[in-house]
């Protein structure tokens, strides 16, 4: 990178936007508003509207994705119906021509992740810097923090030196944590799940100790009630608190300290940010069959698909549907 002021600059501000995108809340300011730290691995499919059986919306979104159920209203019927077929080829993975519960809950999985995979896609060159289809630590490292790493001076006592300080090694063992076979270099699923660990069962670990470190401010390996409460809010001076305030802290105490020591250890703060209390995909997935499964055998042929095509589809079709005619193979 060239020395000038301007391209200095320009470095030193793209390190911090990848530092920021890597590791979420470690350089945002005090909100004054509730931050949701709860992880929902089907974070773009929440709960159903409980009216929603007229307009399908809410089975759209969850079956195409909620962008792309948002663009798909310039096709006919005909052409909807016709798109549909070939997604319903794509969720029947055995080939036996019915569609399961099971099918259809992977399908809708995989839907409501595909922005993570755009994501890694969109940056995926920017780091791949001797395009092997391979990210090695080093490639990561330098394209991240190299500019701070070979300008250790600039950085002396100030709070740029203390957060790249504090990044590079917690970004190291994610990394590490991502690199499944431990030969330092990320394929694109082992990248995907540095990026998005919240998303990767073998992660999960990563997203309780990070979330430990971004709360627990006295260091003592435990989240308190006022640490808990300072994650969320930040106090104005003499303000009283908002009755959301004073309604977490009684989740604190009633449902989130589960062992009524007034702190949150690891395990604590794992049933805190990684509920498995409900599947959204298996109840969408459920539903859909139950609405189209015309003989009650508790799977779809293609035909009870397309007849209720309106609750998968709509009036509308999806360019993901378009995507298909593509040969994408990202899903």
């Amino acid at each position: 990178m060239a020395r000038g002021g301007l391209d200095r600059l320009l470095g030193l501000a793209l390190g911090l936007l990848l530092a920021l995108a890597l590791a979420p809340g470690a350089l945002r300011a005090k909100p004054t508003v509730r931050k949701e730290r709860v992880v929902r691995p089907d974070s773009e499919l929440g709960e159903r509207p409980p009216e929603d059986n007229q307009s399908f919306q809410y089975d759209h979104e969850a079956f195409l994705g909620k962008e792309d159920s948002k663009t798909f209203d310039q096709l006919t019927s005909e052409e909807s119906k016709e798109r549909l077929g070939k997604i319903v080829d794509r969720i029947d993975s055995d080939g036996d021509s019915f569609v399961t519960t099971e099918e259809l809950k992977t399908w809708i999985k995989r839907v409501q992740k595909r922005y993570i995979y755009d994501n890694v896609a969109k940056v995926w060159k920017d780091y791949d810097r001797d395009k092997d289809d391979k990210i090695s630590w080093e490639e990561y490292k330098q394209a991240t923090y190299g500019y701070y790493l070979g300008n250790p001076t600039e950085f002396q006592d100030t709070s740029d030196h203390h957060t790249f300080k504090k990044m590079l090694p917690r970004d190291e063992r994610r990394f590490k944590a991502a690199d499944l076979n431990g030969d330092q270099t990320a394929t694109r699923e082992e990248f995907t799940a540095f990026l998005h660990p919240e998303e990767f069962e073998h992660m999960k670990e990563i997203v309780v100790l990070e979330t430990l470190e971004d709360i627990d401010k006295n260091g003592d390996g435990f989240v308190d009630q006022d640490e808990y409460i300072a994650d969320m809010f930040s106090h104005e001076e003499n303000g009283p608190e908002p009755d959301w305030v004073l309604s977490e802290r009684e989740q604190f105490n009633e449902f989130r300290d589960l062992n009524k020591d007034g702190k949150l250890d690891k395990d604590e703060i794992r049933h805190w940010i990684l509920p498995q209390d409900y599947d959204h995909a298996q109840a969408e997935a459920r539903h859909l069959v139950y609405e189209s499964d015309k003989n009650k055998d508790e799977k779809l042929t293609k035909e009870e698909i397309l007849e209720n095509w309106n609750m998968f589809v709509g009036s509308q079709a999806t360019n993901y549907g378009e995507d298909l005619t593509k040969n994408h193979d990202e899903l």
